[in-house]
């Protein structure tokens, strides 16, 4: 026991520097992971859980070196350097908090938490300003005691907050996902920030107030040979290592939306062939068969047994069109009032596209200039199955749809940023849909790209469809 004491006593700095690196790569991992296109809330939260990481990370730091910066400052200075050590340890316990409150703030229970972190918050700093420089005027035994009230008051309802949020979160919000892996890996976290705040909340340093004069870092030491430096540095790499590897839950997600996004469009593709096939097959041969149905029965006498059969097979025929066309509105969208420039705007503020990347629109187009409906469900089509291949395959941040009448034509363009399709990319089902729709329309698709400097996706198409 003692040569274990011996040990950590020699290597104290060095335990003290791995503890500030682990809680600091635990707030870098999350802050460079972009999670703005999720639409879980876990992923709104983590911001908070990131900045308790850095600011953490940065007090522990602050403090494996406050002995040598103390020995160069003049008394105030000491103070004001205990200041914002003071300021960082706090700061990084409210962020713990408020990942809690933002994690249970869908569930309806975060406005309250969030009023009682800032009650909390307010009366920490009134007592540390006013009632404990008097009782523990020294500089040294102040900050011990600030430091032991902030753990208390702040650290400790922190972690059990963050750790039951997390909890709810992943039961309500991840389970529905089906991904035991990410679930047990959550699990983990949680318990790790429960563990957290019993270590880092109940364990301040010696101070001459219970429960800090009873249960402290000394005393802990004392009774198990380790320095709870060394337990809470454990927790802290199972929070970070638990956290970094459910990260991968956001490109499940994304995974999972891209794929749902494809069968859509492979849905919708399928549907406007079926119709297609309908309207110039089907319906047009039951049509030539009334036609010469109707023919015959002209050249029937009326009073025959003949012409009673024809004018009966007549009204089959018309019913059987009728059923048709019935069934191609069915396959069809229904075609909506607005203009060209409205119904793109609609489609750029699209969710599923929005949230994967960022959508910029430009249109120049006449107010009173109207596409036909027909027309401007072919140009939708072609902008919604240009914006998929962009998030699925483009890998870009960027994409600008812009769109402009010039001449009684109507051009419209697709650019994003992303690796590019090359100068004459492979035609597969979604791009043979596009061309198809730019035959139909009597207008050109011209689809061009190169590496790493994006696609440039243009329709060109007379206005009327006279041309």
């Amino acid at each position: 026991m003692d040569s274990l004491r011996a040990l950590f006593d020699l290597n104290r700095q060095i335990f003290q520097f791995l503890y500030g690196l682990v809680f600091f790569v635990l707030g870098l991992a999350i802050a460079v992971q972009t999670r703005s296109y999720s639409r879980l809330e876990l992923a709104r939260s983590l911001g908070w859980l990131a900045a308790f990481g850095l600011l953490h990370g940065s007090y522990e730091w602050a403090e494996l070196f406050a002995p040598v910066q103390e020995a160069y400052l003049s008394e105030r200075g000491i103070f004001s350097l205990h200041l914002i050590h003071l300021a960082l340890l706090c700061l990084s316990f409210v962020a713990l908090f408020e990942f809690g409150v933002a994690l249970l703030r869908p569930l309806g229970r975060g406005q309250w938490l969030h009023n009682l972190s800032v009650v909390i918050l307010g009366a920490y700093l009134l007592v540390i300003a006013w009632p404990l420089p008097l009782w523990l005027p020294d500089p040294h035994t102040w900050h011990r005691g600030a430091e032991a009230l902030a753990r208390y008051g702040i650290a400790f309802p922190a972690g059990l907050l963050a750790a039951y949020g997390l909890r709810e979160q992943t039961f309500l919000h991840i389970a529905p996902l089906n991904v035991p892996r990410i679930i047990r890996t959550l699990r983990v976290a949680g318990v790790a920030l429960a563990l957290y705040a019993l270590a880092g909340g109940l364990i301040p340093p010696r101070v001459p107030f219970f429960p800090g004069s009873w249960l402290n870092s000394e005393s802990f030491e004392r009774a198990l040979g380790v320095p709870p430096l060394v337990i809470t540095s454990i927790i802290g790499l199972v929070l970070a290592v638990a956290v970094i590897r459910a990260l991968e839950v956001f490109d499940l997600e994304t995974r999972r939306q891209i794929e749902q996004m494809e069968q859509q469009q492979i849905l919708a593709a399928e549907r406007d062939r079926i119709a297609r096939d309908l309207h110039d097959g089907a319906i047009q041969t039951v049509y030539t068969a009334g036609l010469l149905v109707e023919s015959a029965y002209t050249l029937t006498p009326p009073d025959s047994p003949a012409a009673s059969r024809l004018e009966k097979a007549m009204l089959v025929l018309n019913d059987a069109i009728a059923a048709l066309r019935r069934n191609l509105g069915q396959l069809r969208p229904a075609r909506s009032s607005e203009s060209l420039a409205e119904a793109l705007e609609h489609l750029a503020a699209d969710p599923r596209f929005r949230s994967m990347v960022d959508v910029q629109l430009q249109v120049d187009l006449p107010p009173t200039a109207a596409l036909a409906p027909a027309r401007t469900d072919h140009v939708l089509a072609v902008v919604a199955e240009a914006l998929s291949n962009v998030v699925r395959h483009a890998r870009a941040r960027h994409v600008l749809i812009s769109a402009a009448r010039r001449d009684g034509h109507l051009t419209l363009t697709v650019q994003d940023d992303g690796i590019g399709a090359g100068p004459a990319p492979s035609a597969g089902y979604g791009l043979r849909n596009m061309r198809d729709r730019a035959r139909l329309l009597g207008g050109e698709l011209q689809v061009a790209g190169s590496a790493g400097k994006g696609t440039r996706v243009q329709l060109s198409l007379p206005w009327d469809e006279a041309h």
